[in-house]
C-alpha cells in the first residue's frame, strides 16, 4: 500500500508540475470530510470519511485526450482488539485508495465522425435525477447507502458514431464482468434478502456461497447499443443490453433441521442470471418546468428457478433423505418493468422543487417485488446563494396498497448547506426513517443519523 501511495504521488505531483508548464493538462479535485452520528442517546459514531479526488485532464493531440479520477480516502473507524493491532497503521488509520476513472479518448477514429473510448469509464445512459434504469453497464456502489445514485465505473469499449448534430449511435463492450459492492457499516444488512422464510422454522445459522461466472469471455462480457437524438426539444433514447444482473439471486436453498423444534440451519447458493434488457428516456422542458422519464423493459435470458432442499430422516428406514422442490423466481423472456417519472421547477426568490417517482428500486426483481417510491425535495436558496435550506425532503415508500398502514416506509432527509466561499461548502443534515413491512428503508428506522460534511474544490 505505501509504495503504490508513493507511487500515484510522484505521478500526481509531475503532472502538477506539467501542467504548469503546459496548458493543455489541468489538475483539479476536491476534498470532502462526511461525519455521522446516530440519534439516539450515546449519539455513537457511524461513520467516518475523508476523501480526496483528484482528476486529471491532457489533451493528448488535437483530436485526443486523457482524464483519471483517483480517490484518496480515510474510510472507516480504528479497529484494534489488541496490542498487536497497534502495529497496523491501517486498522487504527484505515486508508484506501480508488481508481474512479482512467481513459483515453480520441476523435476521427477511422472514420470522420466516430469517437472511440478505452479505459475505465462511466457510460452513464439515462436521463432521470440519480436513478437510471437503463443503465445496466455501470455497476452500482452500495459503499454508502444515503448516496444511492453513485455508480462505479465500467472497464469498457465505447464507440460513438454522429450521424449529425442531432443524432448519434453508441455501441459498448465491457469484456470483464463485476457485481455491485454491497453497503458497509450500519446499512450492511439493508440488501440482505430473506431467501428462506417459513413460521415453522427458526433459523438459527444463515449461510451463503456465491458461483460467479467463468472466467471466459463469452460468460464475463456485456454489450449493448443506444440511438440517442434530439427531437421537438427534448433529448431522448432508446437502447438495448445484453449483460448480467449487478446483484446475486437466489439458486438453491439447503434447510437442516436441528431439532424438534423448529431450529434450523439454512445454507444458500446465489449466483448473476444474464438479461436481456430494452430502455427508453426522455428529458426537455415543458412551460419552464424540467420534466423526464425512464423505462427499463427486462426479460430473463434464462428461468430464474430456486432449488429448495430439506434434508431430513426417512421416517420409516431412519435414512437420511432429502425432499426437493423447485419455484420459478423469474420466467425466462417475460418482461417487467423499472421506470421513473420526474420533474423540477425553479420558482422566484430562490425556491426549487424536485419530485420524483420510482416504480422498481435499485435491487427490485420481478413483478411481484417492485415497490412504488415517491421522492420529494424543496430548496431554499439566501444571501446569493450562499445559504441553502431544504425543509422538505425525502421519500414515502409503499410496499402493499392494500394493506398501506402495515406496508410503508417513510424517510426525512433536511439539509441546511452554507458556502462561504463559492468553493467551500459546509453541510449539516439528518436522515428520520419509519415504516413497517418488507421493506428495505422500513428495516433502517433504528439508524436515525445526524451528518455533518465540508466541501473543498479547487
Amino acid at each position: 500500500m505505501k509504495k503504490i501511495l508513493f507511487l500515484v504521488t510522484i505521478l500526481f505531483l509531475s503532472l502538477s508540475i506539467f501542467a504548469q508548464e503546459e496548458d493543455k493538462t489541468k489538475i483539479s479535485g476536491e476534498f470532502i470530510t462526511d461525519q455521522r452520528l446516530l440519534l439516539d442517546d450515546d449519539y455513537p459514531w457511524v461513520w467516518n470519511e475523508n476523501r480526496l479526488s483528484l482528476q486529471c485532464d491532457k489533451k493528448i493531440s488535437g483530436s485526443s485526450k486523457f482524464h483519471s479520477d483517483v480517490w484518496f480516502r480515510n474510510m472507516g473507524l480504528p479497529e484494534f482488539y489488541s496490542m498487536s493491532n497497534l502495529y497496523n497503521k491501517t486498522q487504527i488509520d484505515p486508508f484506501n485508495i480508488e481508481i474512479r476513472e482512467a481513459y483515453m479518448q480520441t476523435s476521427g477514429f477511422i472514420l470522420k465522425n466516430l469517437d472511440f473510448t478505452v479505459g475505465r469509464q462511466f457510460i452513464g445512459w439515462g436521463t432521470a435525477d440519480k436513478i437510471n434504469p437503463t443503465n445496466n453497464f455501470d455497476a452500482y456502489d452500495f459503499e454508502d447507502l444515503l448516496d444511492f445514485g453513485r455508480r462505479r465505473a465500467s472497464d469498457a469499449l465505447k464507440l460513438t458514431y454522429y450521424i449529425n448534430n442531432y443524432f448519434s449511435v453508441e455501441g459498448v463492450l465491457v469484456p470483464i464482468y463485476r457485481p455491485a459492492n454491497l453497503p458497509v457499516g450500519i446499512y450492511s444488512d439493508a440488501l440482505y434478502q430473506n431467501f428462506f422464510q417459513s413460521d415453522m422454522l427458526n433459523i438459527i445459522a444463515l449461510s451463503d456461497s456465491l458461483i460467479l461466472p467463468e472466467n471466459k469471455f463469452k460468460e464475463n462480457f456485456s454489450s449493448g447499443v443506444s440511438f440517442k437524438g434530439f427531437l421537438a426539444g427534448f433529448d431522448f433514447s432508446v437502447s438495448y443490453v445484453y449483460g448480467r444482473d449487478f446483484l446475486p439471486q437466489p439458486q438453491t436453498v439447503d434447510i437442516y433441521p436441528v431439532d424438534a423444534l423448529g431450529n434450523a440451519i439454512i445454507k444458500t447458493e446465489l449466483y448473476y442470471p444474464r438479461n436481456n434488457i430494452f430502455g427508453f428516456d426522455l428529458a426537455g422542458e415543458i412551460k419552464c418546468v424540467g420534466v423526464w422519464t425512464e423505462i427499463s423493459m427486462v426479460m430473463p435470458a434464462d428461468d430464474v428457478i430456486l432449488t429448495s432442499n430439506l434434508h431430513t430422516v426417512n421416517p420409516m428406514t431412519y435414512e437420511p433423505m432429502i425432499i426437493t422442490a423447485d419455484s420459478i423466481i423469474l420466467e425466462k423472456n417475460k418482461l417487467y418493468f423499472k421506470y421513473v417519472v420526474g420533474a423540477d421547477y425553479s420558482f422566484n426568490h430562490g425556491f426549487y422543487a424536485n419530485i420524483q417517482y420510482l416504480h422498481g428500486f435499485l435491487h427490485e426483481r420481478g413483478n411481484e417485488e417492485l415497490n412504488d417510491y415517491f421522492f420529494i425535495r424543496l430548496d431554499k436558496s439566501l444571501f446569493y446563494d450562499k445559504l441553502k435550506i431544504s425543509p422538505v425532503s425525502g421519500a414515502f415508500i409503499i410496499s402493499d396498497y392494500s394493506d398501506l398502514e402495515n406496508n410503508y416506509a417513510l424517510v426525512y432527509y433536511p439539509e441546511i448547506s452554507y458556502k462561504p466561499t463559492d468553493n467551500f461548502e459546509l453541510i449539516l443534515a439528518a436522515t428520520i426513517m419509519e415504516g413497517k413491512g418488507d421493506n428495505m428503508f422500513a428495516h433502517l428506522k433504528s439508524f436515525d443519523t445526524f451528518i455533518f460534511k465540508a466541501k473543498y474544490h479547487f
